[in-house]
């Protein structure tokens, strides 16, 4: 994930912005790209499906050739968010979002629609109450972030061991652990964006767009995975 203190605390813009406009304004941009992101990785995914091409990505080899370029794509946009342009960063983004599209459509293989569409919606009030929340609450999640941050590589060592030693007891812990994990990562990168907003350091309006892309990644990362472990925790794989 992007370290947004990390990346853009610096003191050295010096453009100053209302605080509340800016606020505002990002937080619209950052919940419009997140949308126009899930949007296309739901529509992707939902042609790969009805159309038969997940047949030749799963049983072509090609989907860990997809997964290694999502990861990549990350990796690549993290390391030079403070090089590209704003309209690069969110380039790589719907990029992103669209190879993930390919590799959800897994969904829609392994469970039944009624099952996928009812979680997404639950998976939607449940992340919009969890962000709203972060954004606004007084309290410092600071620490939140700290333990599920930790919490989510002992949570992707589990789901590894899961792979091969496994059974169902420990697929639904796992799954409930990842609820747990990303309903405080959501309220936590929540903050994380306003607080950078907020910090003092006046952001230039270049940067704040720059914010706005890496805050939608961010978002659109916890909505995706939260939305995947509340599938698993109710639903029956076929």
């Amino acid at each position: 994930m992007v370290d947004f203190e990390k990346e853009f605390s610096n003191p050295g813009f010096n453009v100053a912005v209302d605080e509340r406009t800016a606020v505002a304004s990002v937080f619209k941009s950052v919940y419009g790209w997140m949308c126009a992101g899930l949007a296309i990785s739901g529509g992707i995914a939902w042609y790969t499906f009805t159309s038969g091409l997940w047949q030749r990505i799963f049983e072509g080899g090609i989907f860990m050739g997809l997964l290694i370029a999502e990861l990549v794509l990350v990796m690549v946009l993290s390391a030079a968010i403070r090089k590209i342009s704003a309209g690069v960063a969110l380039l790589m983004f719907l990029a992103y979002a669209a190879l993930n599209g390919l590799t959800l459509s897994v969904v829609f293989i392994a469970y039944k629609l009624a099952l996928v569409q009812r979680v997404f919606f639950i998976t939607a009030a449940m992340f919009g109450g969890l962000a709203v929340w972060g954004s606004v609450t007084r309290s410092d999640l600071s620490s939140v972030g700290s333990v599920c941050g930790m919490a989510l590589w002992g949570l992707i060592v589990a789901s590894i061991a899961n792979l091969f030693f496994g059974g169902s007891r420990l697929d639904w812990i796992c799954s409930f652990a990842g609820i747990l994990i990303f309903s405080g990562l959501t309220m936590y990168d929540a903050q994380k964006i306003r607080a950078l907003v907020s910090s003092g350091h006046a952001l230039d309006e270049r940067e704040l767009r720059k914010v706005a892309v890496v805050g939608a990644l961010e978002l659109y990362l916890d909505f995706i995975n939260l939305f995947l472990h509340i599938l698993r925790f109710f639903g029956r794989r076929r």
